[in-house]
């Protein structure tokens, strides 16, 4: 299984980025796709979620500006975010079980991460 995230980089303040995770070594459009993120000094935390039927759920960090959305012909979940701050500065991680109905709240709880994309939010 590998996860493959592109997509950071530096961002202004109420700026956008489009995250992608380019996912192979399974069966993509039967799992579910979770992103999460590490701010500096802090632990992991859960953003978003999507299954495979395309329904999603997401943290208290998404706020409505996080949009989580997949393509299964190309095998890739993105992360649209929106109306950036500071406070959204981290590395952002795409994870999966390989299995649907399984969210990856913690690191523990899923066995596929992907090595991370920076996001950092700065003027």
């Amino acid at each position: 299984v590998q996860l493959v995230e592109s997509g950071g980089g530096l961002v202004q303040p109420g700026g956008s980025a489009r995250l992608s995770c380019v996912a192979s070594g399974f069966f993509f459009s039967s799992a579910a796709m979770t992103w999460a993120r590490q701010a500096p000094g802090k632990g992991l935390e859960w953003v978003s979620t999507i299954f495979r039927d395309g329904t999603s759920l997401s943290g208290d960090s998404a706020n409505g500006r996080f949009i989580i959305s997949r393509d299964n012909a190309k095998n890739t979940v993105y992360l649209d975010l929106n109306f950036l701050g500071p406070e959204d500065t981290a590395v952002y991680y795409c994870a999966t079980h390989g299995v649907n109905l399984k969210t990856c709240r913690t690191r523990a709880d899923c066995s596929f991460w992907g090595q991370g994309t920076q996001v950092t939010v700065s003027s």
